[in-house]
């Protein structure tokens, strides 16, 4: 596997718990090198951290964009998953040197006269950083966080901020679960308006049916997800095709056991790649010919008709070829 993309070295500069039990931990980044500032983000803005020689993982950064000398990460430990939060909580110790990517934002704060941002668990992350972003601007804006209180990952965080009257906190665990309704900011559209979800799958599938029901439009509806969404078999796009590079001419198939990028790396062709789920856009790459089959989380729906670009590490195709700009 390879990668491009823009790294840098930081140091793990404090690590603090960020619920009650544990479960959730707060990392503060800062650079290794202190006469080197850290790059500016911007809220919504994620980096990659990486584990190992193939373990690279996505967090977002929940602190100020205003906060210019450190990066501030939450990881909750899922030890059901592919490994990445497991790592960071039982390997990282403070001091420690990391190296993480530059940030990225494929969740970006689009103009709004007024804000709806709704999390679910750990989603609370980016919208964190979006909340002390529109205060400090002084916008229009509601925070709805739905979790259990025992493990509500920044619940002191969120308390003790200067926007906290809000921040409207949902005990998941006690009956005030976004299944029983959605919260009053979402009761009716408003036009003017835009929504901001994070959370598990479900979660976030729920509110936008019911958003959708409740009279808002999609493109009011901005979400982040932590993992792709589940997707039916499709015969017709999960065999092989074939994918040429446009500046060597050279064709190779990819069978449906593999993924583009697989097959492109398996050939020397050398392509940028991280998340490898489709989640974080880094290997988005130029099509010049042929039709996508897009299986992304990253570009909207418009970016997908258009057929410009496609993630290699997930995406497949509905037409015989692709030919990509490589």
């Amino acid at each position: 596997m390879t990668n491009t993309l823009d790294t840098l070295d930081t140091v793990v500069h404090s690590i603090a718990l960020a619920c009650p039990t544990g479960t959730s931990r707060t990392y503060e980044l800062r650079a290794a090198d202190p006469d080197t500032p850290l790059p500016t983000f911007e809220a919504g803005a994620h980096i990659d951290v990486h584990l190992g020689p193939t373990l690279i993982r996505q967090y977002s950064l929940l602190n100020s964009p205003q906060d210019s000398d450190r990066y501030l990460i939450c990881v909750r430990r899922d030890d059901t998953g592919r490994g990445g939060s497991t790592a960071m909580h039982r390997d990282l110790t403070v001091g420690q040197r990391l190296r993480v990517s530059t940030p990225r934002n494929l969740f970006p704060l689009l103009p709004a006269e007024r804000y709806v941002l709704v999390a679910g668990g750990i989603g609370i992350t980016p919208l964190l950083s979006m909340a002390e972003e529109l205060a400090r601007r002084g916008a229009d804006f509601a925070l709805h966080h739905y979790a259990t209180a025992a493990e509500a990952p920044l619940l002191e965080r969120l308390q003790d901020a200067p926007f906290t009257d809000r921040v409207h906190l949902h005990d998941s665990g006690n009956g005030d679960s976004i299944r029983t309704g959605l919260p009053t900011d979402l009761s009716a559209p408003n036009p003017t308006a835009l929504v901001y979800i994070c959370g598990p799958d479900g979660f976030m599938r729920h509110v936008t049916e019911a958003a959708t029901a409740a009279g808002w439009q999609p493109d009011q509806l901005h979400l982040e997800r932590f993992a792709p969404a589940a997707r039916e078999p499709d015969p017709a796009t999960d065999g092989e095709f074939h994918v040429r590079v446009a500046s060597t001419g050279d064709s190779y198939p990819v069978p449906a056991e593999m993924t583009i990028a697989e097959v492109l790396t398996a050939n020397g062709v050398e392509v940028e790649l991280s998340c490898e789920q489709g989640m974080c856009g880094a290997c988005l790459t130029p099509v010049l010919a042929g039709e996508p089959d897009h299986r992304d989380e990253v570009q909207t729906d418009d970016e997908r008709a258009a057929n410009t670009h496609i993630t290699i590490c997930c995406s497949r195709a509905r037409s015989a070829e692709l030919v990509l700009g490589l």
